[in-house]
């Protein structure tokens, strides 16, 4: 943790670097052909999905997360013992306690990093790289890494064909570290919730957990996901065009100068849907949900990986990150690299 004559002083804020996991089992639409009454035709043009990556049993969550924060350090140029905090974004963590970020930070080597878990689903990678963003320029944390891990097939029920066709599993991950630069870093941040709404999309434990609106559509299997596939995309739709339009208005610009859109991989529909609203080329909006799958908050942490790996954006562009998951949730971030 930094202390002394910098604490307190606004400083610019940079990802240094970036990383991401996915497990090497792969489950494609011909596996799941052979699984649910659905098939490639079908899943291909409802979500543009191809293929999914899937954890093995020997896999824990917190192993995913593990790897990509390792990558991240390694493509920043810094040492385990060099972070300050760690700030881990899941809805399918190992165990209640102790907190997953904890366990990340143990099994990368840096004990005594702050650590704590955020749970939002899949807007987490965007609300962990705001408050990340926050601590780093707050200066009292020099080195923050964000990472989002998820193992949505463990509560799955392949016997819904709704469902069971959108998700995978892996984490994507970004060190976020203190420059000399105020300009650089998060020009725009913003979080919503609306939790009327949150079971449209939700995981219950027991009887009492379900809606009386939901009764019918139940599938009969706890602790699996439970989704009202209508609500949620025109949910997504209207939200994600009005964060990204928000984050536009407040920073005076238009689509013509930002560089990229980097928006959670929920499904290409609606993702095309929401761009041909905000006026952006296609160019400008990142999309590889055909192979991955929707992995929950770890979506824009992997686009984040790519776009920077392949050098498709970096220093100086303007970028916005936005996502809209359960809960019902949202979050945007706007930053100039």
């Amino acid at each position: 943790m930094t202390h002394g004559k910098d604490a307190h002083q606004p400083r610019g804020v940079k990802i240094a670097g970036t990383g991401m996991y996915v497990p090497d089992k792969l489950l494609t639409n011909a596996d799941l052909e052979r699984m649910v009454d659905t098939n490639d035709e079908w899943i291909t043009q409802r979500t543009g999905i191809k293929v999914r990556h899937v954890t093995t049993p020997d896999q824990a969550n917190s192993d995913l997360g593990a790897a990509a924060v390792t990558q991240a350090l390694k493509n920043a140029g810094l040492k385990p013992a060099d972070l300050d905090l760690l700030i881990c974004a899941t809805m399918t963590p190992d165990v209640i306690c102790p907190a997953m970020s904890a366990q990340i930070v143990r099994k990368i080597g840096a004990i005594p990093a702050g650590a704590f878990d955020m749970n939002i689903a899949c807007t987490g990678f965007v609300a962990a790289l705001n408050m990340a963003s926050n601590a780093v320029r707050s200066g009292f944390y020099r080195h923050v890494a964000v990472v989002a891990s998820e193992t949505l097939t463990r509560i799955t029920n392949y016997e819904d064909r709704g469902t069971c066709v959108l998700f995978g599993d892996g984490a994507g991950a970004a060190i976020l570290s203190a420059t000399d630069t105020p300009g650089q870093g998060c020009l725009y941040q913003s979080l919503g919730s609306d939790g009327e709404r949150g079971q449209v999309l939700y995981v219950p434990r027991t009887e009492t957990d379900i809606p009386p609106s939901g009764k019918e559509t139940f599938t009969g299997k706890f602790n699996t996901l439970q989704m009202n596939g209508r609500a949620v995309y025109k949910f997504a739709v209207e939200k994600l065009a009005e964060c990204v339009e928000s984050a536009m208005t407040y920073c005076g610009m238009t689509a013509a100068d930002i560089k990229m859109v980097i928006p959670h991989q929920s499904n290409s529909r609606m993702l095309e849907s929401a761009w041909k609203k905000l006026g952006f080329d296609t160019d400008k909006i990142y999309m590889n949900i055909d192979r991955y799958g929707n992995t929950s908050a770890a979506s824009v942490g992997i686009c984040l990986h790519e776009l920077m790996d392949q050098k498709m954006i970096g220093e100086g562009d303007h970028v916005i990150f936005v996502a809209q998951g359960g809960g019902l949730s949202w979050g945007t971030s706007l930053w100039r690299l």
